[in-house]
């Protein structure tokens, strides 16, 4: 059988005349750090102190024993970032300059020091972009040059940690006679029969030995033989229970065990878990123009989703746990699809376990972003062979449900001036248009392909068109109110997203001893969009009276703007399905601490965007949206189930007075929405009235709020013309949490549990309180609760000063 023996022990990183202990997955700047030798550069200005590190070569280093007792010993890389060359006292075994690929070398009867010497990223790059010729790009580092997470040059919203290192496992090998190379499992259901037909490919060391491929599923078994070095195995599992994303149904997975026999000798064992399910992709043009509608299992389905980058800067970092908490978190807001961004990785497969076990579908992108990537050598081959190796990777989980060649690059080349520069020049097309789809249908022809994010689905059509297919809304964050996210209604937004600073605990790390203001020089350090602080400011004299000298009001209100834009597209959108199939909130997480588009931040705490996707990815949510005849109602119903009852309308005086009041009966079929006109005697007139729209009928004077009852509020003016009153509200503490009473109208409550102790959090985001109504707010992670603390941690809008 064979023997695998991980190698994560005895490494040394070699620094100067020293030899620093060294982890095994890591990369150079997490051992520099471990050592003392660099300080923290996720701390102020720290980033700037380490740039240095991208820019020099590193070698790694340990003894390698020789082996005996098997035909073959191979010494395996899981991943190796980037360009390196592999050598046994001396002796060079191999060559790569690709992040996302493993890599295997023959060690049969040799041993010695293993030595990993890592060539520096930017001189690897700028030597392939002295080769191909220089491409226009998002950004000015050299990225588009190696096979290498993007974002570890930098983007705008992270730094420029430029990593070499050993970042997934190593391991020596040891096997006999054959071993299993790569197993495909296509996986298929028709009413309750599973179908599965797995690929199977060998290594062979000895060329004539008869072998056999016998697999097992579910109390079901089959055999093939081995034909030179590939077979294939298929199965039938009737009654099989089929996987849903999470809200449509359950996620049962199945065990599915592939051995290597040699006569009655095991010689190698492959095992996943696989879901029955299928994945299609509805893009046939209608009367709106063409669609991008998920069909999973026959049902068509509104996407709740998120962008994830990666969740550290150093990949080596994340292990099962951060992936599962950070996965949790989506789920928990309602999240059913999460997208795997261009300019970061293809993640381990942890992360897709989770997802898998958890119901979150996948859209993977292939590595591209933000730039024109040459086609030519070296970089066609690598292209090629990390697409073979990653397809067939990921392709068990049944999580996954796109795979997706770029972001923005179609985009780019059409609008942002790169046809013109390129003049001919190659610069990805080929990879989008030619090869990823044909590696794709080749291997894994279960599943959907699209050329790109944004992409219209042919050059007919600009890429970015809302009316075919992907589209990425960031004309508003860039200079437009959010408001104008009702101005269309696009197929599917795979992009868009407000910012707002991280929570205050989270700046207070990371910024130690610094007076915060939104302009002092550590805030600035870890802002890294263009013109980020401007489009925030502008953002909020939108809405409302700007905060001069506070920077605590300045927080709460840019955290507040952030989940009120995306709560204007999300609503706005979602109550055009089945028109509008889809948004993909960019983005869901950081992988440090900056002010950026995430709803959770750098250091896992949840901002209040987080906690507003739970009501805006409800399977239930009402809305009310202006339009030419005036005020509209809609009912957006994702369950299954009927959604009846009654609507209770109420026309009300910022002073808590009742002005107007209705009911009507709401029908909402399952997986529908229902719109009804709001009678023009209840629309509010002027800044000091707003509509509420309960669909649980007229609560109590002492309704407890944030209960499964949605809600939807109106206010027809921005909030710097409204005159609040002064909010007053009672403070109690209560088993687990606190308890809010209001006594007047108390708008976007917002409890900021890290500010009573940096570990405490709390369990909801803003709400809004009538007079009389009261919530409870649960907080964990408080080690003294005290009512008078947990009230200077409250804030919620004021009268104007």
């Amino acid at each position: 059988m064979l023997e695998a023996t991980p190698l994560t022990e005895g490494w040394i990183l070699k620094h100067d005349e020293d030899a620093l202990p060294a982890s095994v997955p890591g990369c150079v700047h997490t051992d520099l750090l471990a050592a003392g030798v660099i300080p923290d550069p996720f701390l102020g200005l720290a980033e700037t102190e380490v740039a240095w590190v991208g820019r020099r070569e590193w070698t790694y280093e340990r003894d390698l024993a020789a082996t005996d007792g098997h035909e073959q010993a191979d010494l395996v890389f899981d991943g190796l970032d980037t360009a390196a060359e592999i050598l046994l006292d001396g002796r060079l075994l191999g060559r790569t300059r690709n992040m996302h690929r493993s890599y295997r070398f023959d060690v049969t009867g040799l041993g010695g020091r293993l030595s990993v010497r890592f060539v520096s990223a930017y001189a690897e790059a700028e030597a392939v972009r002295g080769k191909l010729g220089e491409r226009p790009a998002a950004y000015a580092e050299p990225f588009p040059y190696i096979r290498k997470m993007a974002a570890s040059f930098g983007w705008d919203w992270g730094p420029t940690l430029v990593t070499a290192g050993i970042w997934r496992p190593v391991r020596l090998e040891r096997w006999s006679t054959a071993r299993i190379s790569c197993v495909r499992p296509l996986v298929t259901v028709e009413g309750g029969l599973g179908r599965v037909e797995l690929a199977i490919e060998v290594e062979r060391a000895r060329v004539e030995a008869p072998l056999v491929a016998e697999a097992t599923i579910d109390g079901v078994r089959a055999r093939a033989e081995i034909d030179g070095a590939t077979g294939t195995v298929r199965l039938e599992v009737p009654d099989v229970r089929r996987w849903w994303p999470r809200g449509y149904g359950e996620q049962p997975l199945y065990d599915v065990e592939v051995t290597l026999l040699h006569g009655d000798r095991a010689l190698d064992v492959w095992r996943r878990r696989i879901g029955f399910r299928s994945v299609e992709l509805d893009r046939r043009p209608d009367a709106h123009g063409s669609g991008f509608t998920f069909v999973v299992n026959g049902e068509r389905l509104f996407a709740r989703g998120v962008n994830w980058i990666p969740d550290d800067v150093f990949p080596s970092r994340i292990g099962p746990e951060r992936y599962r908490e950070r996965l949790r978190q989506a789920a928990g807001a309602g999240v059913d699809l999460v997208r795997v961004w261009g300019g970061g990785i293809y993640e381990s497969d942890d992360f897709y376990d989770a997802c898998d076990e958890l119901g979150l579908l996948v859209w993977q992108d292939f590595p591209f972003a933000c730039a024109a990537y040459p086609e030519e050598q070296p970089l066609r081959g690598e292209v090629e062979a990390e697409a073979r190796e990653n397809v067939v990777r990921l392709m068990p989980h049944p999580s996954l449900a796109l795979w997706n060649g770029n972001n923005e690059n179609l985009w780019g080349f059409k609008d942002w001036g790169w046809e013109q520069r390129l003049a001919g020049d190659s610069w990805g097309e080929g990879y989008y248009l030619g090869v990823l789809p044909r590696v794709v249908a080749e291997l894994d022809p279960t599943r959907p392909y699209a050329a790109g994010s944004p992409w219209s689905g042919s050059w007919e059509h600009h890429p970015n068109d809302p009316a075919h297919g992907t589209h990425h809304s960031w004309e508003v964050w860039n200079g437009a109110d959010y408001a104008d996210y009702r101005l269309h209604v696009p197929r599917f937004v795979a992009e868009f997203g407000w910012q707002a600073p991280p929570a205050h605990a989270t700046l207070r790390r990371a910024l130690p001893g610094e007076e915060l203001t939104p302009d002092s020089p550590g805030m600035l350090h870890h802002q890294k969009a263009e013109d980020g602080n401007g489009k925030l400011e502008r953002g909020l004299a939108r809405h409302f009276a700007l905060p001069e000298g506070d920077f605590d009001r300045w927080h709460y209100l840019t955290q507040v703007n952030q989940a009120r834009a995306v709560a204007a597209g999300i609503e706005h959108w979602r109550s055009h399905w089945p028109v509008c199939a889809g948004t993909i909130v960019w983005q869901l997480n950081d992988c440090w601490p900056v002010t950026s588009w995430a709803a959770i931040d750098g250091d896992g705490r949840e901002k209040p965007l987080y906690h507003e996707l739970k009501r805006l990815y409800a399977d239930r949510l009402l809305t009310l949206r202006p339009s030419e005849r005036g005020l509209v109602l809609a009912a957006v119903n994702q369950s299954a189930a009927v959604w009846s009852g009654t609507l209770a309308l109420r026309r009300m005086s910022v002073e808590g007075l009742v002005i107007g009041t209705a009911s009507v009966a709401l029908t909402a079929e399952g997986r529908s929405v229902a719109d009804f006109a709001v009678p023009r005697e209840l629309e509010p007139v002027g800044p000091k009235e707003f509509l509420v729209v309960d669909a649980v009928g007229s609560p109590r004077a002492d309704e407890v709020v944030g209960g499964a009852a949605p809600r939807a509020l109106y206010f027809p003016v921005p909030d710097r013309e409204i005159p609040y009153p002064r909010p007053e509200f009672e403070v109690a503490l209560v088993p687990g949490g606190i308890e809010v009473t209001a006594r007047t109208l108390v708008r976007d409550l917002l409890l900021q549990a890290d500010r009573l102790e940096p570990a405490a959090r709390a369990d909801r985001g803003l709400v809004t309180l009538l007079p009389g109504e009261r919530v409870t707010i649960g907080v964990r992670g408080w080690q003294t609760p005290d009512a008078g603390r947990a009230r200077s941690a409250l804030y919620c809008m004021e009268p104007h000063r």
